[in-house]
């Protein structure tokens, strides 16, 4: 128990907006100690904690929590990022300086070079590299990072993101909902010399340079309410080995449940064949996702698990050997299914789509519209 002073504290009101703006701050890898600790601060008094229990808490004085109390109820949580004249130390660079140089780094590049490095950009500026990597990291930039990308064009896209987020969000009853879909040429890579273990102090090794032993396709299923896979590999990935996969689900599961199948749009999921199969099969229930937009399909997520955790540092002598592995790794899995849960709204990812389109639209117009197809620009001509 806390015995304070009688006196009634200033009570803190934030929306909802402020709230989380604070939190935001204070989780900041690039916010300062100072400015998190007052964070943390305010959010304690605006949940209603009084100020002795705060600074027990955050071994700070009683006064300090009282002072910042009052100042965000004076000049806004922006006053959390202020620090005193004479506290610290103080910056080489004035505020233009330092500003140019962000400029600099955000609207230029060097000469014959796709990005600026720590060192060419302190040549370029004629400072230090250690204030370049300051500042680099106050302001939250990384020129040697970048992030790959792809908007669907698909004209049918929000109908399509619809009906298919729909079945993440509110499944049917009564019905099952799958993700298919093929991890096609998966190597068979055998290293040239074997590597070193882990051991304390030193990372294990494998060499760089490799021997091919041939390749595998995987067809999986996963299973989105339990989380299981159903896996089968094959040598080639045409309509014929689709067919036979889909079989094989027909199969696993109760024949009074209908299958809500989540798949893209590979040549070979759209064959006459599998066309005519489908039409024999009612239950199977297609749901085709956009174009460019693999990551609606679930399953891609568990092909990253399964690449990262059993392929990529494996060592396999034979197609055989690396079939077995794969094999392996489903067991294990299904012995302990993890399901994915699906977070994001279409109303979200909507919005999400609409900013990229429109930043793109003012740095090259026409670019995100979709794409006539040859028969309608021969008709055209």
């Amino acid at each position: 128990m806390f015995v304070g002073m009688s006196r009634t504290a200033l009570a803190v009101n934030l929306n909802a907006e402020d709230s989380v703006q604070l939190e935001r701050w204070e989780s900041a890898p690039g916010t300062p100690q100072q400015v998190a600790l007052r964070c943390r601060l305010v959010l304690a008094a605006w949940k209603g904690q009084e100020d002795q229990e705060i600074a027990f808490e955050e071994a700070v004085n009683r006064h300090t929590v009282s002072l910042w109390r009052h100042r965000v109820c004076a000049e806004g949580i922006g006053a959390v990022w202020e620090i005193q004249a004479g506290r610290g130390r103080k910056p080489q660079y004035d505020l233009g300086k330092r500003d140019a140089m962000v400029e600099a780094t955000l609207h230029s590049k060097p000469k014959g070079q796709t990005h600026w490095s720590c060192r060419s950009m302190a040549t370029a500026q004629g400072v230090s590299k250690n204030t370049i990597n300051r500042l680099w990291q106050l302001h939250n930039l990384k020129p040697h990072l970048y992030r790959t990308f792809k908007l669907s064009r698909d004209p049918k896209f929000l109908e399509k993101l619809t009906d298919v987020v729909g079945l993440y969000l509110n499944p049917p009853q009564k019905a099952v909902v799958i993700c298919l879909d093929e991890k096609s040429q998966i190597q068979a890579l055998d290293r040239t010399q074997p590597g070193l273990p882990l051991k304390k102090g030193r990372c294990g090794t494998y060499t760089h340079d490799y021997k091919r032993n041939g390749t595998t396709t995987l067809f999986a299923a996963l299973d989105m309410l339990e989380g299981k896979v159903i896996g089968q590999c094959q040598p080639r990935h045409r309509h014929q080995e689709w067919l036979k996969f889909l079989r094989r689900l027909d199969r696993e599961y109760p024949s009074e449940l209908t299958l809500h199948v989540i798949l893209d749009n590979y040549g070979t999921h759209k064959t006459p064949e599998v066309k005519k199969w489908l039409e024999q099969h009612p239950r199977f229930v297609c749901h085709f996702i956009p174009t460019s937009s693999s990551w609606l399909n679930m399953v891609e997520r568990w092909f990253r698990e399964l690449t990262d955790k059993a392929i990529r540092r494996g060592a396999f002598v034979s197609v055989p050997d690396l079939e077995q592995a794969i094999a392996n790794y489903l067991t294990a899995w299904n012995d302990n299914p993890r399901p994915f849960i699906w977070m994001a709204t279409v109303g979200e990812i909507v919005e999400k789509l609409a900013r990229a389109r429109e930043k793109l639209e003012t740095i090259k117009p026409g670019c995100t519209q979709p794409r006539r197809r040859k028969t309608e620009q021969t008709s055209n001509v």
